[in-house]
């Protein structure tokens, strides 16, 4: 049967009885510079990015040893692969000898070395150097122990994690994800969720103008164009700061009745939660959307939308009606990314206009307020 994801032991995060676990903000500025500033960017690449766990892939794009996959971001590029005894190694992506990828596509399967095209030094899959044309040309002291610097790796919920700091620098997955959303993302049982589809789009602002959208609702009625119903059941949304993370739960309109009964947001609200500092998790039930938006430059950004669904088991009747119910919802909410796609693209003509110094932002914009406020005590190193 199709899992239903239900709010079981994990704390209720809606209704009147609930206090908000975000810190009291009221209105608020936001200097332009947070977008366009290179050198903010050089920071936040070396301190944010390249000390956070991001998302490399699903687990299932690497099911067999010697598969493997590329990230690529943020002047990064990090080969990901699957081990003979199940667990994943990752590395840079970066011969040791002069410099070139040593991997030029995106993904592959049962790989035992890999060549560098340029000179032909290989690596194993762990990203050990395990051979060198004309090694005697060499000095051995350079070449002893060498080999492309390690990449620390994770899976959690059917996902591949990596943080460039390293393995023995890294703080572990569990403890960055935290056990707020470990357990409320939790329900929805992503390791048994199967991708449906990838997709992306060059879009031509900071990565962090694409985060702003999910860490406010304010934008829905004018751009999307939701019914007045929706606006004022979004009045009720709550949002929860945890740690470097966030939650955000906007009760469903159509259900407002029934969520009033038992305040179950897993089966009654749109749940959102974003990993800092940028993955975002889009939860409707029966499917699920994972927003990666990953910087490429300081004004371009790699934009990816994931779409995870439940397979079909072979014991529910009603899996056709499940998947043509999704599908539906699906094509609805690709056509909202398109909105805001173009929203992206109208900034992108704006962005350095004399006309444009600050964001001048409402009460309810708190969530919004507090990100630029966190990634600013990350890069000052507070």
């Amino acid at each position: 049967m199709v899992h239903v994801p239900s709010r079981g032991e994990v704390p209720v995060r809606l209704g009147p009885e609930v206090d908000p676990l975000i810190p009291p903000i009221g209105p608020s500025t936001l200097d332009r510079e947070v977008y366009t500033d290179p050198t903010r960017f050089e920071l936040e690449r070396a301190r944010v990015l390249g000390t956070h766990w991001l998302i490399a892939g699903r687990s299932e794009q690497i099911p067999e040893p010697g598969d493997w996959l590329t990230y690529e971001g943020h002047g990064e590029t990090v080969v990901v692969t699957r081990q003979p005894d199940g667990d994943a190694a990752a590395f840079h992506n970066v011969c040791q000898h002069r410099g070139p990828a040593i991997v030029g596509e995106s993904s592959g399967c049962g790989a035992r070395r890999f060549t560098c095209p340029y000179h032909g030094w290989v690596y194993d899959t762990t990203g050990d150097l395990v051979g060198v044309p004309e090694r005697e040309g060499f000095d051995p002291s350079h070449l002893d122990g060498l080999r492309a610097p390690s990449v620390a790796v994770d899976e959690w919920a059917g996902w591949i994690w990596i943080n460039l700091a390293g393995p023995h620098r890294a703080p572990p997955l569990a403890e960055a994800i935290g056990p707020e959303i470990t357990a409320d993302l939790g329900r929805y049982r992503m390791e048994d969720m199967t991708l449906l589809e990838v997709l992306e789009w060059d879009v031509p602002v900071s990565y962090k103008a694409v985060v702003d959208g999910f860490n406010e609702i304010y934008h829905t009625h004018q751009l999307h164009g939701v019914s007045s119903e929706w606006v004022a059941a979004a009045q009720a949304t709550s949002f929860h700061i945890v740690g470097d993370n966030s939650m955000c739960f906007v009760p469903r309109a159509e259900h407002l009745d029934a969520l009033a009964d038992d305040w179950d947001h897993h089966r009654y609200a749109i749940c959102h939660y974003l990993v800092f500092p940028n993955t975002v998790f889009n939860c409707n039930p029966g499917h699920l959307q994972v927003f990666q938006p990953i910087p490429v430059d300081v004004d371009r950004t790699r934009f990816l939308c994931w779409e995870l669904i439940y397979p079909d088991t072979g014991d529910d009747p009603d899996y056709a009606t499940y998947l043509e119910r999704t599908m539906a919802h699906w094509d609805v909410l690709k056509g909202v990314v398109g909105e805001d796609i173009g929203i992206y693209e109208q900034l992108a003509r704006t962005i350095r206009s004399s006309g444009y110094t600050r964001n001048v932002l409402q009460a309810r914009e708190c969530k919004l307020a507090l990100y630029h406020e966190q990634m600013d005590r990350k890069i000052r190193g507070s």
